[in-house]
């Protein structure tokens, strides 16, 4: 090898280093092995990746109460979807605490055997929802993309994207993915009143909606199947104190003895939701232990 040859090419394997030192790492491959339910993270000085959960709620959809009808509709939708057959993107809103979140999470340890995934996507990465779905269409699971406490405010880019992911995109949603969302909101954006100014009626006395309005609700509508939750019955709180408690090892008679106090700490927290009695079914087997 000539002298010359040999210092060009000591000059382009230092040029590569270099080039290779400011480049943004790879995305590491996903580890669909480790688990059934993902994140997807952001990283500052690289590509979004998928990142394993390693400890999964192990609530059962027998653990939530008084919310049967949405059960037996979410759990439905859900089966139809791991069978291959049609299913819808599925909104919950309503009441906080209700079970919303819980829901989803029971599902998937339902239908994790049967190959359904999970993947938790925060509100500001919606704009990635294409990227997400493109890495697992060829995949033989079955996903749902979970979105949480989903609202957005006016012109929020993640708007946008998740009306495209959902139903507003030239190419076709994959046929291995479902959106489930949550919200305190039915239609996800804030509703102000006057919003009701852009109202119209027509000669007939007909009431259409302004732009303002339809644009608020263009959103919640490309979710095929909604799920409303509602606030729960003192006595409907205190059955699921009792199942709370019992699945805690707590014996019958100190879960009679525990209405008293369950209802003071709803009381004090305005509020007699599924997430509270589960926070009193905690503090008060803890001190009982």
């Amino acid at each position: 090898m000539s002298a010359a040859l040999e210092q060009f090419l000591v000059r382009a394997e230092a040029l590569l280093a270099r080039v290779e030192a400011i480049l943004p790492p790879a995305a590491p491959q996903p580890e669909w092995e480790r688990g059934f339910a993902f994140r997807w993270r952001q990283r500052a000085n690289g590509p979004s990746y998928l990142q394993a959960v390693a400890h999964v709620s192990d609530i059962a959809l027998d653990d939530l109460q008084h919310i049967g009808p949405q059960k037996q509709q979410i759990e439905q939708n859900t089966r139809q979807f791991v069978s291959g057959k049609p299913a819808n993107n599925v909104l919950l809103t309503g009441a906080r605490g209700t079970g919303k979140s819980s829901l989803i999470k029971a599902c998937l340890n339902q239908f994790a055997k049967d190959g359904l995934r999970l993947i938790e996507v925060d509100k500001e990465d919606l704009a990635e929802l294409p990227d997400i779905v493109d890495l697992v269409a060829g995949r033989p699971e079955r996903f749902i993309i979970f979105c949480d406490d989903l609202s957005f405010e006016e012109g929020e880019s993640g708007y946008k994207a998740l009306k495209v992911a959902l139903d507003g995109s030239i190419s076709a949603q994959s046929e291995n993915v479902l959106i489930y969302a949550t919200s305190n909101r039915r239609h996800l954006l804030p509703e102000r009143m006057s919003d009701n100014m852009s109202y119209k009626h027509d000669e007939n006395g007909d009431l259409h909606p302004g732009e303002t309005v339809e644009e608020k609700i263009s959103l919640s509508e490309r979710f095929g199947l909604w799920l409303t939750f509602y606030p729960f019955r003192q006595d409907d709180y205190l059955t699921i104190v009792a199942h709370w408690l019992a699945s805690l090892g707590c014996t019958e008679a100190q879960i009679e003895a525990a209405r008293a106090d369950a209802l003071r700490w709803a009381l004090q927290r305005g509020s007699r939701s599924g997430r509270v009695a589960w926070q009193f079914a905690k503090d008060y087997a803890g001190k009982l232990a």
